[in-house]
């Protein structure tokens, strides 16, 4: 399994962990009040287990089991990869820290350096679904 994949993976886990306590916490705030403030943590209980654990495992999965070419780097160019490994986990940070911070901007912020994220992934793995074509070559029998 590739090193992108597996830290794909692994931080969705992380995520998991922390959606899901985070979950728990609220859960048992909910049932026995006993810190009001627990309310606060639902926008990055919904971003840690939506985006944190469930769109980061099925891109490390994804860039794992895609088709391979047949080269020396068979899953081609990882810039763009690792560049939306970068690019979600800032997003997601980010927005967990917007209701903290005070600045309207912050929450589109977010959203931003996720959606740059998903585009640097299909950017970077697109050529491995439909290889470019060539309309001059014939394939040989």
């Amino acid at each position: 399994m590739p090193q992108l994949s597996r830290l794909f993976i692994r931080a969705s886990l992380i995520y998991l962990f922390l959606g899901f306590t985070f979950g728990a916490l609220i859960l048992a705030n909910k049932g026995i009040p006993f810190a009001p403030w627990l309310w606060a943590l639902i926008p990055a209980h919904i971003e840690f287990v939506i985006i944190g654990w469930l769109t980061q495992l099925a891109l490390g999965v994804a860039f794992w089991i895609l088709p391979r070419f047949a080269s020396s780097s068979p899953r081609g160019d990882e810039y763009w990869s690792w560049a939306a490994f970068i690019l979600i986990n800032l997003g997601i940070l980010t927005y967990s820290l917007a209701p903290l911070v005070v600045l309207s901007w912050f929450q589109p912020l977010a959203r931003a350096l996720q959606t740059l994220g998903l585009m640097a992934f299909v950017l970077g793995n697109w050529q491995r679904i439909y290889p470019l074509k060539f309309p001059n070559l014939k394939d040989p029998i």
